[in-house]
């Protein structure tokens, strides 16, 4: 058994902040189901979103970020996120992140717009801002003596109390497979944090890695937290549409650097939609995008940026234009091919301001969580700034709380099960999940269509199930028994709101409602 001040669960912008944050005083461990740099945060190309200039203030940005989460944002989560987001870029500054500079502004860096935002407040890399945020956290996490890292392990589930037969509510660490050698450890630790990101593969079509299987949800789920506006799924407007191009994402900054949406024949068509045009929040873009192609019959639209210089372009986009350029698209050219996919989860598991969630000693952070800052509708790049903010909040709570003996655990049970027979059974129900949750659960719901997807969830449980008790695991059986508890929760999350609002639209209650709540499941209910 191994053994761990802090365990963390991913290695993302959250898993890595915190594990630097804390290793000065803790033993920590980080467990990652790939390597170390292949979550989502790596993925990230915008930027981080903080109060860096001096025509910007605290206020503008939590008035965008509370119109962007259509009246559903935490009012104490948005403030606390949004107040701290100087102090977390100064963190990164310090660590060595390569920002873009500008010698021109008050900050020294070159800050950008997007869709939502009144100001430039978008601190970026060039158009790799995730990539090299993580790559020099990275650096750091893996000199450090008192950080143990785990590649290419998958959390099987949290070990409780309530697992243990004991009278507490606490979390005691986790049980682990090696995807490697298919071998069941056991981790103690004092405290567990989950930072395993969102739940994307649920879709058939995403932005995000493949990594992206709602681990942290699912085991929070399974283990008796609640979980919170799951129905609140944002799909990116423009994620580029190639058969040679898997997932990649055309940032939300070449809008905000002028980019214009546009159809098959040059018409632009998002002034129709909204006065902010393409500058509106993803909700509203999305949405768009969806309309014209089905009233049109379209595989897709075209993002346009030509009418910048090849120079600009190379500058502030060298990524997005050298991977279209290598597909054969000159964005100083010609326009861009886009679709929108599933992008951000913006529920997750319940937590406080420190991070905490319903069971004692156990914390998430990232997109796994549901902090209350993102409402309905994330606003763009406060997603890597929320990680930043919980990951010190998580930090600071865990250092003043009173370290407890840790008892020996019990090992991985697998006496009653037998080597399975055909795996064709997982790589089948995966993809029929991910096929009907785009059809039924996607851009626009009705009643009908959440109904079938929730009687063919079921349908998926009990076979997963099944299967779960029956053979010895693998890193695919775990993958997919936690993506279809997601798709219950998303599901059940839509069903239960009756009304339209933010990323959840709904054909059968069109407007929104006078007032407004999360959706809040509760395993017991």
């Amino acid at each position: 058994m191994l053994k761990f001040d802090t365990l963390i669960i991913g290695s993302g912008l959250a898993g890595l902040t915190l594990a630097l944050k804390l290793a000065e005083h803790q033993k920590i461990g980080i467990i990652t189901k790939r390597s170390l740099l292949d979550g989502a945060s790596s993925w990230a190309q915008g930027g981080i979103a903080a109060v860096l200039s001096e025509e910007d203030s605290v206020a503008a940005h939590i008035k965008d970020t509370e119109i962007a989460g259509a009246g559903l944002c935490d009012a104490a989560a948005t403030r606390f996120v949004i107040e701290n987001s100087k102090a977390a870029i100064d963190w990164l500054i310090l660590q060595g992140v390569p920002f873009t500079k500008d010698p021109a502004t008050h900050s020294g860096f070159h800050l950008t717009r997007e869709g939502g935002h009144s100001e430039r407040r978008i601190i970026h890399a060039a158009d790799r801002t995730g990539q090299a945020v993580q790559e020099t956290l990275a650096r750091k996490v893996m000199q450090h003596a008192n950080i143990t890292l785990l590649e290419k392990y998958i959390s099987v589930d949290l070990i409780t109390g309530k697992k243990l037969g004991r009278d507490d509510n606490c979390c005691y660490g986790v049980y682990a497979l090696n995807s490697l050698s298919d071998e069941v450890i056991t981790i103690s630790a004092n405290n567990t944090v989950l930072a395993t990101g969102g739940t994307g593969k649920v879709y058939l079509y995403t932005t995000n890695p493949d990594t992206a299987t709602g681990d942290g949800i699912a085991m929070a789920w399974r283990a008796g937290c609640k979980v919170a506006n799951m129905e609140f799924i944002q799909f990116h407007p423009t994620c580029l549409y190639h058969p040679h191009a898997k997932s990649f994402l055309i940032s939300e900054a070449v809008r905000g650097e002028g980019g214009i949406l546009k159809l098959p024949d040059g018409t632009r068509f998002m002034p129709w939609h909204d006065s902010r045009a393409e500058l509106a929040p993803r909700d509203v873009v999305a949405r768009a995008i969806d309309f014209e192609m089905k009233k049109r019959g379209l595989d897709c639209v075209y993002l346009d940026i030509s009418h910048q210089s090849v120079e600009f372009l190379q500058e502030h986009f060298p990524t997005i234009y050298s991977r279209c350029l290598a597909l054969g698209i000159n964005i100083s050219r010609e326009a861009i091919p886009v679709v929108p996919a599933a992008h951000y989860t913006c529920g997750g598991v319940m937590t406080d301001l420190n991070a905490k969630t319903d069971i004692e000693n156990l914390y998430a952070i990232g997109e796994t969580s549901y902090s209350g800052l993102h409402g309905a509708n994330r606003l763009a790049s406060n997603s890597l700034l929320e990680c930043l903010v919980f990951a010190h909040a998580a930090a600071q709570d865990i250092l003043v709380q009173t370290k407890r003996s840790t008892a020996a655990l019990p090992a991985w049970d697998e006496s009653r099960v037998t080597d399975a027979d055909e795996q064709i059974v997982i790589a089948h129900n995966w993809a029929e999940l991910r096929h009907f949750m785009w059809d039924y659960v996607g851009i626009v719901r009705t009643n009908k269509r959440l109904e079938r997807a929730q009687h063919r969830i079921q349908l998926l449980q009990d076979e997963i199930q099944e299967y779960y008790t029956n053979f010895h695991i693998s890193s695919d059986l775990l993958e997919l028994r936690n993506l279809v508890t997601n798709a219950e929760l998303i599901v059940r999350s839509a069903l239960s709101r009756q009304e339209s609002r933010g990323l959840h639209y709904s054909k059968d209650f069109p407007a929104s409602l006078p007032y407004a709540l999360p959706t809040i499941l509760t395993p017991d209910d």
